[in-house]
């Protein structure tokens, strides 16, 4: 990773849509992250007006946004609009942002919510948060292999 990563504080990781966006929340030092709420937003100054409360409450010191990618690697119309979120979140909030491929978070999300009987309306109101944590999830295991001595 070229951006250095803190080694204590809050995270927030997100799982954009254009019209939901999924949040979790973790910790650097514990590496565990959790789902938090899902921003339903058809806009920009929409979405930032729920996401400002967040980053108040929970002071996050980076954030992680998954980056879509097609299954064969290659970029698609939602990788830019999820690597233009995360610059905007960068500029709103001065706060490094680190990108997380999330191909299938959303698969497995279902799968997971599923497994734990949630369908219809409360899945679909979870699955973009859940989707979310997986993302969160998989940044905080990806700098555990780079650095398994540090923390956990």
């Amino acid at each position: 990773m070229a951006k250095p990563v803190p080694q204590k504080g809050c995270v927030l990781g997100f799982d954009f849509g254009e019209k939901r966006t999924g949040i979790a929340v973790g910790d650097l030092d514990v590496r565990i992250a959790h789902p938090l709420t899902t921003v339903m937003a058809a806009t920009r100054q929409e979405r930032f007006n729920a996401i400002t409360p967040l980053v108040e409450q929970w002071r996050p010191v980076i954030f992680v946004v998954g980056l879509p990618l097609h299954t064969d690697g290659h970029e698609h119309d939602m990788t830019q609009k999820a690597r233009k979120f995360a610059n905007q979140l960068n500029g709103r909030f001065n706060l490094p942002c680190f990108m997380e491929n999330e191909m299938l978070t959303s698969v497995e999300a279902t799968h997971h919510l599923h497994q734990e009987g949630v369908f219809g309306v409360r899945h679909k109101m979870a699955v973009d948060q859940a989707a979310a944590q997986i993302i969160l999830q998989g940044f905080f295991n990806h700098l555990q292999s780079i650095n398994p001595d540090s923390h956990v």
